[in-house]
């Protein structure tokens, strides 16, 4: 009997378990009674699914916590998003070891500390080893674990946005300690002092301390190597000039004022110090640039590099723009859009190819678009500016690729019947296709969607994009989109990432026209190796074209940026073979 009451409590589980499914979602509005049932915690029954790559549980007032039994029954967890639950004050027990994770979303829950114990995980040896995302905005942390470093030494992003933090724990900025750290949002606390030695991040590109209690900005800051995109609007700085800075100039100009000492600033002591504190630290600044690959310029032959033209939105007469509709945060809040012209799909496999490597970053980066989604569509099909919205199944109409127009709601249930039958002629549990991705809307009320200025549907992510918009061989212009449920940054590595291999695929069709037909396994060459034997003559002039990547503005309901991409800490590859002209 118990068990049977499992099972009909927790039919997504049983579902789970036969099929042998690699990604949970568990939410909705019957949730929060069964969570309640449970003791406030998940069923034990959901840690014994030991193949699950992703797990979401989002929207539940009644979690207060994982409960036990999480790192040991899913050792293979790739993505755990928890977000929007009630989860707090701290987690008991502590939530790692988890070798495999890469993306971690505590946000909007009420949290308060992470002690040992009652935090992420372990920091000897790593509880995370392998994570890269870590959001805990939207809590009550009033501090941060000290060992976070060296628990997830791998980090990338990291999400402090809204929380009560006075300070950052110091072990945060020791040399070495997050060598990877490329984005650091903190805004919306109560930070009164940034340490100098927030120098030692040598990958950060992007800082947001906007809307805290901030005094001062340490000169040092200026000294981080890839530091491109800061924010500390919302401070009261002691240095006024400084203050109307970052209210309204470039990135470039504030680091250049705090490198020359600003105004009484915390440089000006540094001078008072002596010439030989200067010199210390250029010579610290430039090797960090070597550490960090800047500065060595690596000897590439010029008609072997793949060049990529951004065209910013101020040089652009009719830029594109996508606006956000606030019903789609709750349900996949991300969204980056680009333009890119120039692409040649006629010759030979040229499309196949692109198609296929696209398939290539769901499965990889996307991690079988449980993290993120790609849709690419055809520029001259889309009639600007867009609109990102969640709206009830019943009311989204979309004519999706191959298929008639359809309500969303009757072809998530023509594709559910699509497997089954597919199952039952395979004998098999495993689906393929479109098949693979409806348990993503699994109790979903509102589904996102793109539509046009025409009113209609380009895109339904993380399913599938209308058949209007399909790319075909005589289209040059395209219009990329990539949007996630998990964070922004992850959009922008994987347009980066699709960006970069359209522009090999483009140089190698460019230089290979005369071979007509090429096959997949030339196509998937190794990144940046240009095949040469049979390059055409005039190849090099040809290949030399650059792809123009036009920037696409994201903003709100009210016309507020949101984001842009290409931005200046954007398509910062560090692969030698790309040249990147802003």
């Amino acid at each position: 009997m118990a068990v049977a009451a499992v099972s009909e409590a927790w039919p997504e589980l049983e579902l789970a378990e036969r099929e042998r499914r690699r990604e949970l979602l568990l939410t909705g509005p019957g949730l929060e009674q069964r969570v309640r049932a449970a003791g406030g915690r998940l069923p034990p029954r959901l840690f014994t699914l030991p193949l699950l790559h992703y797990l979401e549980v989002s929207g539940c007032g009644s979690l207060r916590e994982p409960g036990p039994g999480l790192a040991q029954g899913l050792p293979q967890l790739h993505s755990l998003v928890l977000r929007r639950n009630a989860l707090g004050p701290g987690l008991s027990p502590e939530l790692g070891p988890l070798p495999a994770l890469r993306v971690l979303d505590l946000s909007g829950n009420a949290l308060e500390a992470l002690p040992p114990g009652q935090g992420l995980g372990p920091a000897e040896p790593p509880g995370f080893p392998q994570l890269q995302s870590l959001n805990l905005s939207g809590n009550r942390l009033r501090e941060l674990p000290a060992d976070l470093a060296r628990c997830a030494p791998r980090l990338q992003t990291l999400n402090l946005t809204g929380n009560r933090l006075d300070a950052f724990p110091a072990a945060l900025f020791r040399p070495g300690a997050l060598p990877l750290l490329s984005e650091l949002a903190a805004a919306d606390n109560c930070l009164r002092e940034l340490s100098p030695e927030i120098a030692h991040l040598a990958s950060l590109k992007t800082l947001d301390l906007s809307n805290n209690q901030l005094s001062e900005i340490p000169a040092e800051l200026a000294d981080c190597p890839r530091l491109k995109d800061i924010n500390f609007r919302g401070n009261r700085l002691r240095d006024k000039r400084l203050e109307k800075m970052v209210s309204g100039c470039q990135t470039r100009s504030i680091l250049e004022y705090l490198r020359a000492g600003g105004r009484g600033g915390c440089r000006s002591r540094g001078k008072a110090e002596g010439p030989d504190r200067e010199e210390a630290r250029r010579k610290r600044r430039e090797r960090r640039k070597r550490e960090c690959g800047e500065g060595e310029e690596a000897w590439v032959d010029e008609a072997s590099r793949l060049l990529l033209r951004v065209l910013h939105v101020a040089e652009n007469p009719a830029p594109l723009t996508v606006r956000v509709s606030p019903g789609v945060g709750d349900v996949r809040p991300f969204i980056v859009g680009a333009v890119v012209r120039g692409m040649d799909l006629q010759p030979g496999n040229a499309l196949k190819r692109f198609l296929s490597s696209q398939t290539k970053l769901h499965e990889d980066l996307c991690e079988k678009r449980t993290v993120a989604t790609i849709a690419t569509h055809d520029l001259s099909a889309i009639r600007g500016p867009l609109l990102y919205a969640a709206r009830p199944p019943e009311d989204l109409r979309i004519v999706p690729l191959g298929r008639r127009e359809v309500k969303a709601k009757d072809l998530v249930r023509q594709l559910q019947l699509e497997a089954e039958e597919h199952r039952k002629q395979k004998k098999r549990q495993n689906v393929s296709g479109l098949h693979r991705y409806l348990h993503l809307l699994d109790g979903k009320e509102h589904y996102p969607c793109l539509v046009d200025a025409n009113g209609d549907v380009i895109s339904f992510p993380p399913i599938t994009n209308s058949e209007k918009t399909k790319i075909k061989k005589t289209t040059c212009d395209l219009f990329l989109e990539v949007t996630s449920a998990a964070s922004l940054q992850i959009c922008k590595d994987i347009m980066d990432a699709l960006i970069l291999k359209m522009a090999e695929i483009n140089k190698y069709t460019l230089e290979n026209k005369d071979e007509g037909s090429l096959s997949d396994h030339e196509a998937d060459a190794i990144p940046g190796q240009v095949p040469g034997p049979r390059a055409t003559p005039g190849a090099e002039q040809a290949g030399s074209a650059p792809l123009v990547v036009e920037q696409v503005r994201v903003v709100d309901e009210e016309g507020h940026l949101k984001v842009v991409y290409p931005s200046k800490t954007d398509l910062d590859l560090a692969a030698a073979h790309v040249t990147v002209l802003r």
